[in-house]
C-alpha cells in the first residue's frame, strides 16, 4: 500500500513486521561488530602488556595499544569501503553475512595471539567486517523503512551499539577480571555472532529500492552500481567530502578521548589502593598493592566503561527527536559543541575528583561525546542515489577511520617518555579541539530533514 506524501503519522505507526525484523537483524549485526572492537577496550591494559616483553614500561604499552586501534581504524575504513561497494553490486543480504563471519572468525582467532605485531594484524582484519556491516545495514534500514521513521529507525540501529560495549564490560568484569579465565577467553567469545547469519539468510531479502536500481543498472550504463569514483563528481563530492570529514572528527575524538573517560575511574581506584599504603613505600612495593587488587581496580574501570557507555547510548537515541526538531545539522551542532565543553571539563577540571563527581560526569561526557554517531546512519543514506547509497555511505564513515588513524598514533606518542610525555589529560583535552573542525563543517554542509532519498 503507498503511503500519503503527507504522512503525519508517528514514525512507529503502520511499520509492518518485517520492517521491525530488518532493523532487528542489523541491530543485532551492529551490537555484535561493536563488541568485537570494544572487547579489545576492555582488555588492552591486560592483553598488551601480556604481548610484549616482561618489564615494558606503561608508556610504551600504550603505544602498542594505539598501534593496534589504529590498525582497527585503518582494517575498518579498507573494509567499509570495499563491502560498501560490494553490497551495492551483489546486494545488502549477501554482503552482511560475509561481514559478519569475517569479524566473528578472526575475533576468534585472536585468542591465538603472541605478539604485539599479531594482534594489530587480526585487530585489522576483524575491522574489515566490522566496518563493512555497518555500511550495508545502515544502507538496508534507510531503504526500508519510510521517511518519516528514517531518523528514528537510524537511530535505533546506532543506538544498539551501547548492548555491544555493555557486552564488553561484562566481559571484562566477568572475563577478562576473572584469573581462571583471562583475555583470551574474552576474544573467543567473539565466534557466537556467526551464527547470526543463519537468520539473515534465511529471514531477509534484498530492499525493493536495491532491486529497481539494479534493474536500471541493467538499462542504463550510466547508472551501474557501486562506482567509487562518481562520489566525487559534481553532483556528489561535496557531499563525499562533508561526510568523510564528519566522521573522521567523531572516530578521532572517540578512540582518542571517549574511550579514555573509563581510565580516570581505573585511576581513582589505583590512587585508594596507593593511599592506604605506609607514606614510605617503595616503587616495588607499589606496583605488589596494584597487583594484589587488581581485579578491584579492573572492575572500577570497567564501571567507568559502563558509565560512559550508557550517557553516549541516551546520546545516540537523542539525536533523533533532536534532529527531527532542529535538523541534521543543527544537531550534528550540539553534539560537537557539547563534546569539545563535556571533556575539556572532564579532563582539565574534574578528573581527578574523585568516584562519586565521577559518577555523575562521565554519563553527560558520554551523552555528549557519543551521541554525534547516531547522525551518521540518519544523514550519510541520505545523501547518495539508492545505486550508491552503500558505497557512499561506507566511503564517508570508513574513509573517516582512514583520517583518524593517523590521530591515534599522534596520541601515543604524545604520552610515550621518548616523546612529549604529556598527561592522559591534556592529550585528551588537546585531541577536544577536533570537534572545532566539524563545527566549521557544518557551514557548509547540505540539510536533509523531510526529503525523500534520492533515487
Amino acid at each position: 500500500m503507498s503511503i500519503p506524501v503527507n504522512d503525519n503519522r508517528r514514525w512507529y505507526e503502520g511499520i509492518t513486521r518485517y520492517q521491525w525484523l530488518v532493523l532487528l537483524i542489523a541491530s543485532l549485526g551492529w551490537i555484535f561488530d561493536i563488541f568485537e572492537g570494544q572487547i579489545f577496550v576492555a582488555s588492552m591494559n591486560e592483553a598488551m602488556k601480556s604481548l610484549l616483553p616482561e618489564g615494558t614500561e606503561k608508556g610504551m604499552v600504550a603505544f602498542y595499544n594505539d598501534v593496534a586501534l589504529g590498525a582497527f581504524l585503518l582494517g575498518g575504513a579498507l573494509g567499509g569501503v570495499f563491502f560498501g561497494a560490494l553490497s551495492d553490486r551483489i546486494g545488502r543480504t549477501k554482503t552482511m553475512i560475509f561481514t559478519i563471519l569475517m569479524y566473528s572468525c578472526f575475533t576468534c582467532v585472536t585468542v591465538l595471539a603472541q605478539t604485539w605485531w599479531q594482534m594489530a594484524g587480526l585487530r585489522f582484519l576483524v575491522a574489515m567486517g566490522v566496518g563493512g556491516e555497518w555500511a550495508v545495514a545502515s544502507a538496508m534500514v534507510a531503504e526500508v523503512f519510510p521517511k518519516r521513521a528514517r531518523a528514528w529507525s537510524g537511530a535505533i540501529f546506532h543506538g544498539s551499539s551501547v548492548f555491544g560495549t555493555f557486552l564488553a564490560v561484562a566481559a571484562g568484569m566477568y572475563v577478562v577480571a576473572n584469573p581462571n579465565w583471562g583475555w583470551r577467553w574474552g576474544f573467543a567469545i567473539g565466534a557466537l555472532p556467526a551464527l547470526l547469519t543463519l537468520w539473515i539468510r534465511w529471514r531477509l531479502r534484498e530492499p525493493d529500492k536495491w532491486i529497481a536500481a539494479r534493474a536500471a543498472a541493467k538499462r542504463d550504463a550510466s547508472k551501474q552500481t557501486g562506482r567509487i569514483g562518481e562520489l566525487f563528481s559534481t553532483a556528489l563530492i561535496r557531499h563525499t567530502l562533508i561526510g568523510v570529514t564528519l566522521a573522521a572528527v567523531g572516530l578521532a575524538t572517540f578512540w582518542g578521548v571517549h574511550i579514555y573517560g573509563k581510565d580516570l575511574m581505573r585511576r581513582s581506584a589505583e590512587q585508594q589502593v596507593l593511599s592506604e599504603l605506609p607514606s614510605g613505600a617503595t616503587e616495588q612495593e607499589k606496583l605488589a598493592a596494584l597487583d594484589e587488587n587488581f581485579e578491584a581496580i579492573k572492575h572500577a574501570e570497567m564501571i567507568g566503561m559502563l558509565l560512559t557507555t550508557t550517557g553516549g547510548g541516551i546520546g545516540l537515541l537523542a539525536f533523533a527527536p533532536l534532529c527531527e526538531w532542529i535538523g541534521r545539522r543543527g544537531a550534528f551542532l550540539f553534539f560537537n559543541l557539547g563534546g569539545l565543553v563535556s571533556g575539556l571539563v572532564l579532563f582539565q577540571v574534574l578528573s581527578n575528583s574523585g568516584p562519586q563527581i565521577l559518577y555523575i560526569v562521565l554519563p553527560v561526557f558520554g551523552f555528549l561525546s557519543l551521541g554525534m554517531h547516531a547522525g551518521y546512519a540518519i544523514y550519510f543514506p541520505e545523501l547518495f542515489p539508492t545505486r550508491l547509497r552503500g558505497t557512499g555511505g561506507g566511503f564517508c564513515f570508513n574513509a573517516g577511520r582512514i583520517l583518524a588513524a593517523p590521530i591515534l598514533f599522534v596520541r601515543g606518542w604524545m604520552r610515550r617518555e621518548d616523546g612529549l610525555a604529556m598527561s592522559l589529560d591534556d592529550t585528551a583535552s588537546v585531541l577536544c579541539l577536533l570537534f572545532l573542525v566539524a563545527l566549521v563543517l557544518l557551514l557548509f554542509a547540505p540539510e536533509t530533514k523531510g526529503r525523500d532519498l534520492p533515487e
